[in-house]
């Protein structure tokens, strides 16, 4: 799930993870697909243009109608995985059920080996950082084209993504402000961390700068959810901290012109569930809203936690992660 490049050791097991990987993108749909959710609808669909290409799979729940504008969640996998198939994000996270109850389009995008041979999304690379170039233009259009094919609603589309996914979630909330209400990751990083990697003293400010260059006229702050698990050794704790702390900047600096880092969270609160993963949640509200909510999972490794999860970077002793998600982003409507 996590770019190797965020690791601080070898990640021999994503090399095992990704040719699991691509043995589901040689499977045929029809076969990867086995198991459809029980009344929903599932179609395929791919976008193009100088940037290349990306595929994706869509699950509409029962209640879809064309006419019946619905929010859409944006599903962005990690390494060694897809989007819909073998060791998938939608296995992990079962967006489909929660979809189906809640009435909301998922979109699962699923990365291109030629562009990725570990299926990573390069969120650490320049190229892939920018408005109109690379992933970002790539996964924005895929986004407008479900829009538009599926008359979901453009003011609630809620990306959410693990480690190399959480970083093009981040990303896609920098580049396309305007097109994002909301961003979830989940062993993720800052915007622009590759900075930070080859300058240590490079801090949260500067990469939030950064990162409010990069959104120039279109600037505003996109509610961040942020989850960690304090036992990950592929993505370290410290880059949750350091996202967190960015993006508080970042709301600063749109508001006001300054950096907001010093003012002490909302509220902390800390659940001990019987038999399961212990977390702490920290909340810095505007206008008495979470703009930025941080879940730190003690115990939780590289993983999207959930009762249900399912893959190699499940974890089902943690917090449902995607129920959390969808309550976070389902009251943040783009403004």
């Amino acid at each position: 799930m996590g770019d190797r490049r965020t690791s601080h050791r070898p990640s021999a097991w994503i090399a095992g993870a990704a040719a699991l990987a691509l043995l589901a993108l040689l499977i045929p749909a029809a076969v990867a697909e086995a198991r459809e959710p029980a009344g929903g609808q599932d179609r395929s669909g791919s976008y193009s243009s100088s940037e290349g290409r990306v595929a994706y799979q869509v699950h509409l729940p029962p209640s879809w109608r064309a006419d019946r504008p619905m929010p859409v969640v944006v599903a962005v996998h990690g390494c060694g995985m897809t989007g819909s198939g073998l060791n998938s994000m939608r296995a992990m996270t079962r967006f489909d059920d929660l979809a189906d109850a809640e009435g909301f389009v998922v979109v699962y995008p699923t990365q291109s080996i030629l562009r990725n041979v570990q299926l990573c999304w390069n969120s650490l690379s320049p190229e892939h950082q920018q408005r109109g170039r690379g992933e970002p233009e790539l996964l924005a259009g895929a986004i407008r084209q479900v829009v538009a094919t599926y008359g979901a609603d453009p003011a609630r589309v809620h990306v959410a993504g693990a480690s190399s996914g959480a970083g093009t979630a981040v990303i896609l909330g920098v580049t396309y402000p305007d097109l994002v209400a909301t961003v979830t990751s989940v062993a993720g990083g800052e915007y622009r961390f590759h900075r930070f990697a080859e300058d240590p003293a490079l801090t949260p400010v500067d990469t939030a700068r950064l990162a409010l260059a990069e959104m120039g006229p279109r600037a505003r702050q996109v509610p961040l959810l942020v989850v960690q698990g304090d036992q990950d050794e592929v993505v370290r704790p410290f880059m949750a901290e350091r996202l967190v702390a960015q993006w508080r900047a970042l709301g600063g600096l749109i508001a006001t012109g300054r950096p907001d880092v010093g003012a002490a969270p909302d509220s902390v609160a800390r659940v001990e569930p019987p038999g399961g993963h212990a977390w702490t949640r920290t909340s810095y509200r505007d206008r008495g809203r979470a703009a930025v909510d941080s879940y730190l999972v003690e115990g939780m490794g590289h993983s999207w936690s959930g009762p249900r999860a399912d893959g190699l970077f499940a974890d089902r002793a943690g917090p449902d992660l995607s129920a959390i998600m969808w309550e976070f982003a389902s009251a943040r409507p783009r403004e």
